[in-house]
């Protein structure tokens, strides 16, 4: 059989295959979760449809579709995918072992990037931020903690690991606090929303 080329899709693919990469309960637990978290947030979106709240409307699809889109990932594992494109295109172009900078540097931007983005959204909407502060946090917590995943440092990679209690590692207790914040933050939102519409 034929070695891959350089460039082709099965050289880049890697270590990654198309299919479940956390078949296992607590990784069906957190997808479920993710799952859920985005059918809250699609309810709500509609709900505020009818009330004609338009902001909140977009802003319950925008987590909705983030939501769904991190629980199809944590099957899918895409991250996996990009850090190996990123490793064949380091080795093909001879900079492999600098990668640690190139890693170090997309953190870098990311943090300064989507903290600013954060800052910037919490002084213009300062009313919705206060509204949905705690979905914010939630946001930031996971999004920060998928890209540091996917930047693949060993030292974080090895500190996500560490066993907790009863098999559960900081890995799964981290990305299931960050969902669990935005699903309180959601059956707040219902039951305000419900409260108000009552009265």
């Amino acid at each position: 059989m034929n070695s891959p080329t350089a460039w082709s899709v099965e050289y880049l693919m890697g270590k990654w295959h198309p299919g479940f990469h956390d078949d296992y309960f607590i990784g069906w637990l957190i997808t479920g979760s993710y799952f859920a978290c985005g059918l809250l947030a699609a309810l709500i979106a509609t709900f505020h449809r009818q009330m004609e709240e338009k902001l909140a409307v977009k802003f319950w699809h925008v987590v909705s579709l983030i939501m769904v889109l991190l629980g199809l990932n944590k099957q899918l594992a895409l991250q996996i995918l990009l850090t190996e494109i990123g490793r064949h295109i380091a080795q093909t172009q001879g900079w492999y072992d600098q990668r640690r900078i190139f890693q170090f540097s997309f953190i870098v931007v990311f943090a300064a990037t989507f903290t600013t983005a954060f800052i910037w959204f919490a002084k213009k909407y300062r009313d919705s931020f206060r509204r949905y502060m705690l979905v914010f946090c939630g946001l930031f917590f996971l999004l920060g903690f998928v890209i540091m995943r996917a930047a693949t440092f060993h030292h974080f990679n090895e500190l996500i690991q560490i066993e907790l209690f009863y098999g559960l590692t900081m890995n799964w207790a981290l990305e299931l606090t960050g969902i669990y914040m935005i699903i309180l933050a959601e059956v707040r939102e219902i039951i305000v929303s419900t409260l108000k519409n009552r009265g």
